[in-house]
């Protein structure tokens, strides 16, 4: 398994990036992408013969042409907007451009609210800001429409609605399971049923069969109970 960082800049950047990981791996690829990593990842797969699946969790799928921010409003029940906090971040080159992050304060309600108060906490405080210019540039030509998908839609997201998680993974003919009351962090708050997806996606797409994973997906299982466990917190806050 190989979890490379989103640099959560521009989509293009981010998207090459992510190609860039796939180009060194030589068997086969069940490409999984959570929130924006879910649009990354439906144009990074573009040109790789090798990735077998597409596992979105509570991600986007766009079409070509949409943006996320276009996605997240056309449904109503999203709160991302309103708890945004937008500062300037300086470029390379020369200039600035806008970041977003979600307000401390706001950021269990809005991204987390299924999480242990303080595991919460703990990620308000180290989340990663996203160039709005990723959350804003149309999307390209979508691999979903040539690679099967599963999608995991959490029933009580915050920040994408659960409508348009559930528009999007109809409309790509995705594998979809539901985990009611889950929010947008499900994979921090039922790992197990996220790892369970992914390995659903490697059996069907028949990467097990091309290369051997038993004990590599058994790891997968065993990491997220203990993820699970993790995540548990040890004093009241």
């Amino acid at each position: 398994m190989v979890a490379p960082a989103n640099p959560l800049r521009d989509l293009t950047g981010d998207s090459a990036y992510i190609s860039s990981v796939l180009d060194i791996i030589s068997g086969p690829v069940v490409l999984v992408g959570h929130s924006y990593g879910g649009e990354v990842i439906t144009n990074a797969a573009a040109g790789h013969g090798n990735v077998e699946a597409l596992v979105y969790i509570a991600a986007f799928a766009p079409d070509q042409g949409e943006t996320a921010l276009g996605l997240t409003g056309r449904f109503p029940g999203s709160a991302l907007g309103a708890n945004l906090s937008v500062r300037p971040y300086p470029l390379p080159g020369g200039g600035s451009a806008p970041e977003g992050l979600i307000n401390q304060d706001a950021f269990r309600a809005v991204f987390a609210a299924d999480v242990p108060v303080r595991t919460a906490a703990d990620m308000a405080v180290t989340q990663r800001p996203v160039g709005l210019a990723a959350l804003t540039a149309p999307s390209g030509v979508p691999a979903w429409r040539t690679l099967p998908s599963w999608y995991l839609v959490a029933g009580a997201d915050q920040a994408i609605p659960p409508a348009a998680e559930a528009f999007m993974a109809r409309r790509a003919g995705a594998h979809t399971v539901t985990v009611e009351g889950a929010s947008h962090a499900v994979v921090v708050s039922h790992p197990g049923r996220a790892a369970d997806l992914i390995i659903a996606a490697a059996n069907a797409s028949g990467c097990t069969r091309r290369a051997p994973l038993t004990g590599r997906l058994e790891e997968l299982r065993e990491a997220a109970a203990w993820f699970a466990s993790a995540c548990e917190p040890t004093r009241t806050p």
